[in-house]
């Protein structure tokens, strides 16, 4: 079994982002939403148990279901984890799910068959976020505290180079359709949902192969749920004594709304705001996820020159002056097309820092004695999914009044700032500077 610290064991870790981080940019937040509004007739009604929806609605209720079935499971399965010393068999069990639900999305042609578009959506999202879960986990024992940033931005620098090459490959294909001999215009895009489960399930076995399970060598009894649910009371105790971890939670689930709802709804107020075309969001994205990468290496080498605590701020504050920036935007605005690029490119700047430092400075405060990284972790994980769905809510009751999400991204940098606020009483540890 490799050693804690060794460079082999933490660059298998990093890899899992350059093997999952397709479904995020390909699934999440390009290729799928587009094909499901083009095969759904943009804006059109479709049917799904035995009901009438928008299509929109359906699509973003069902990720949220998916977001809440996460939250109610990770407590307990990542507690039965840490119990039995089998973190990596969840991970392996999530994965396989998130992979093989991405590649039945191949099967998803039209409203005819709406159902596996929405049901294998839902599962791919709960397979995606449930291995992230226990991924996560493994930081505080793959590196020492004092390297947790520098290897938190190895993993998301891994996973916006591998997710931008295989995205250049699936838009060449629905771009560029001839190039590869294709006639059915729904052929492309199914295409890719079955290059990205093959891309996540394959190179996540470098990964499984170098990660330890149940490196503490526990030797579990009988009775795992009630045992694991023993084990997330004990931890929840624990937490509620750590001040620290308190604050930084609380922070994070208040810019994490922003955060979050950046990355879902971008695309929308893109389109629906300020009438830009499919081609000028693309480009955006992958600026995004570029600059992303040197934004992540830049905070990680930051934040040991000045501590997480205030490189934390600052990604924070930028955040809250592109919300605000993007407020000002108008669709009636000639440059409207350039400002949206240069505002892309604030937010990838600071995109994978904050979630690199908030992942690497949540690990460092985790008692060092604890063997319970699952279910610590899940109580980061349960905060982010919470402001998932909150941030959705406020986005739709913001759009019933006002046919805009503009209003909403306003609120968003409101929710920025309270974060700040709040992160500002934050105080010094042994290894949070």
């Amino acid at each position: 079994m490799l050693k804690k610290g060794d460079k082999k064991l933490i660059n298998g870790w990093a890899f899992y982002d350059w093997a999952n981080s397709v479904y995020s940019l390909v699934i999440s937040t390009t290729v799928f939403p587009m094909y499901y509004e083009a095969v759904t007739n943009k804006g059109g009604n479709v049917h799904f148990l035995g009901t009438d929806w928008h299509n929109t609605t359906l699509y973003s209720y069902s990720l949220g279901v998916s977001f809440l079935i996460v939250a109610f499971l990770s407590p307990i399965l990542s507690a039965i984890a840490d119990y039995t010393g089998n973190k990596k068999r969840f991970m392996q069990f999530f994965c396989l799910l998130g992979s093989l639900s991405v590649m039945s999305l191949f099967f998803f042609t039209g409203k005819e068959n709406i159902w596996i578009g929405i049901v294998f959506a839902m599962l791919a999202s709960i397979g995606f976020w449930g291995s992230i879960v226990f991924y996560n986990a493994y930081l505080p024992e793959v590196a020492e505290p004092q390297d947790h940033d520098r290897v938190s931005a190895k993993g998301f620098m891994l996973g916006y180079a591998g997710s931008v090459l295989l995205l250049a490959f699936n838009l060449s294909m629905v771009m560029k359709p001839e190039l590869y001999g294709i006639t059915d215009s729904t052929l492309p895009a199914r295409v890719s949902f079955l290059t990205v489960g093959i891309w996540w399930f394959g190179f996540a076995q470098i990964t499984f192969s170098r990660l330890p399970n149940n490196p503490f060598k526990r030797k579990p009894e009988k009775d795992y749920i009630f045992k694991g649910y023993r084990e997330l009371q004990i931890v929840l105790k624990e937490i509620k004594t750590q001040g620290q971890l308190k604050i930084l939670l609380i922070s994070f689930f208040l810019y994490s709304i922003g955060v979050q709802a950046v990355i879902l709804l971008a695309s929308t107020f893109g389109t629906k705001d300020l009438g830009l075309e499919d081609q000028n969001l693309i480009i955006t994205i992958l600026l995004i996820q570029l600059v992303g990468i040197v934004g992540a290496f830049f905070f990680s080498r930051l934040s040991a020159k000045i501590g997480n605590i205030k490189a934390l701020k600052i990604t924070v504050v930028i955040w809250a002056f592109a919300c605000a920036g993007a407020y000002t935007l108008h669709r009636d605005d000639p440059d409207v097309n350039l400002k949206f690029y240069i505002l892309g490119g604030f937010i990838g700047l600071v995109f994978g820092a904050i979630q690199t430092l908030s992942r690497s400075t949540y690990s460092k405060l985790i008692p060092d004695e604890t063997q319970d990284h699952a279910t610590y972790f899940s109580f980061y994980d349960v905060t982010e999914k919470i402001a998932i769905v909150i941030s959705m809510t406020i986005a739709g009751i913001v759009t019933s009044y006002t046919n805009s999400l503009r209003l909403f991204i306003l609120i968003l940098a409101v929710f920025f700032i309270a974060g700040f606020i709040v992160l500002s009483f934050m105080k010094k540890t042994k290894y949070v500077k």
